[in-house]
């Protein structure tokens, strides 16, 4: 049997969760990607089928590593998300695990004042 690759492995790992995890208007989906370059990370309400907030780091400058750029990523996350009303989330990895900038994206949301 062939081994499968880290992409597929992780498209697999994204459908269990996704399948479990679902958003709603008041508890809303946080979902995190992660490119080879750049992070984002969205609020969404599956119900609904709406995206209510999303930040990337494409506009952001970086000055500093990884993930100390994703921990600033979601305290602004949590910004617009409590400018908007939302103080609880359902955190979606979408299949990575959680260490290094996912890990550091949680953390700053939660530093922002998201509860998950």
């Amino acid at each position: 049997m062939a081994k499968k690759n880290t992409k597929k492995q992780r498209i697999i790992r994204h459908r269990r969760i996704r399948g479990k995890v679902t958003g709603t208007a008041e508890r809303p989906r946080l979902f995190v990607f992660r490119s080879q370059k750049h992070l984002y990370a969205q609020l969404v309400d599956d119900t609904a089928g709406k995206v209510l907030a999303s930040i990337s780091d494409l506009k952001l400058k970086r000055k500093s590593s990884r993930t100390e750029f994703a921990n600033t990523i979601g305290k602004l996350l949590a910004k617009t998300a409590k400018e908007k009303g939302i103080l609880k989330v359902v955190f979606d990895r979408g299949g990575y695990t959680y260490h290094g900038s996912i890990k550091a994206l949680a953390e700053g949301a939660r530093e922002g004042g998201l509860i998950f």
